[in-house]
């Protein structure tokens, strides 16, 4: 039998259809994240530490995300982070203030504006079975790109290439591990050996994977896929498509400018030796999904 949800009430609001983006690192989050922040009566936070410190918790030991407690510690951080008080927003980064369109010192939002929540933290894909346990009525925007950018992008990147350092990954961290994209204990060995580009490779499969098994789990009106490909060359019609997903005005100015990172830019980017590898990886699996023929 089927709990019913706790109610969770924050800065005097009830939580109701809270919106999270999930994806794999540099696919898109944040560039929906900002047009979510300006889409009328939300308040949308994009990585705190609160939240930050449970998802990496879970990462490292995904066996943490069954037990009865997770729930309740998911939503005491999306709680905490939530709050709107003088001091919170010395938690947001320029680009989340900006965003929102905050020049001052105070919320990046007026709390009377607020109705409804959400979050784009970075891989808070991989907490997504405790947020459907946490937030029934939860609606999900998963973001998909083609691994040879996002490969390229993450080696530009030290916030993601710190994760492949040894002392990043404790002796309790639990593999198989989709985190880091290793699917058997076996494995683990070879990974430690394989180059950043294809640790990055195997990140990103790994976050497609786990993406195409949402898509078979929740409905229609509960998640929607948006392919970054379309969100860069299309931005007014996947702005359209998000308003009347998520019933409000999504606006797509935030999806345009120079943060968005042009489409193919991975074969100018990725040395010979790593293209070739990452190449690989990603045919193997856009084949596997249908979005390439062999």
């Amino acid at each position: 039998m089927r709990l019913p949800p706790h109610i969770l009430v924050v800065n005097g609001i009830k939580v109701r259809r809270p919106v999270f983006l999930v994806g794999a690192p540099h696919s898109g989050t944040d560039l929906v994240a900002r047009a979510l922040k300006r889409a009328p009566g939300f308040h949308v936070t994009t990585g705190r530490a609160c939240v930050a410190h449970v998802v990496y918790a879970f990462a490292r030991r995904p066996s943490i995300g069954g037990t009865s407690g997770a729930v309740r510690v998911l939503r005491d951080a999306l709680a905490e982070s939530w709050q709107l008080l003088d001091g919170s927003c010395g938690l947001c980064s320029d680009a989340c203030r900006e965003a929102g369109g905050v020049t001052s010192t105070g919320p990046c939002v007026a709390a009377g504006e607020v109705t409804r929540f959400g979050d784009a933290s970075p891989d808070l894909l991989y907490s997504v079975p405790v947020l459907l346990r946490a937030f029934p009525d939860a609606r999900f925007v998963q973001l998909i790109r083609d691994g040879r950018d996002v490969t390229a992008d993450m080696l530009d990147d030290p916030a993601c290439l710190a994760w492949f350092k040894p002392v990043m990954f404790p002796i309790d961290t639990e593999f198989p591990n989709a985190f880091l994209g290793v699917n058997r204990d076996e494995h683990r060995d070879r990974w430690k050996t394989m180059p950043v580009a294809g640790k990055s490779a195997l990140r990103w499969r790994s976050a497609v994977r786990l993406n195409a098994t949402l898509r078979k789990d929740l409905p229609d009106d509960q998640l929607i896929t948006v392919r970054y490909e379309d969100l860069a060359l299309k931005p007014a019609q996947e702005a359209a498509r998000l308003s009347e997903f998520l019933e409000t005005r999504v606006p797509k100015v935030a999806l345009y400018g120079p943060r968005a990172p042009r489409v193919g830019e991975w074969r100018t980017r990725l040395r010979t030796a790593d293209a070739e590898l990452v190449e690989k990886v990603a045919r193997q699996e856009l084949t596997r999904l249908g979005y390439l023929t062999s």
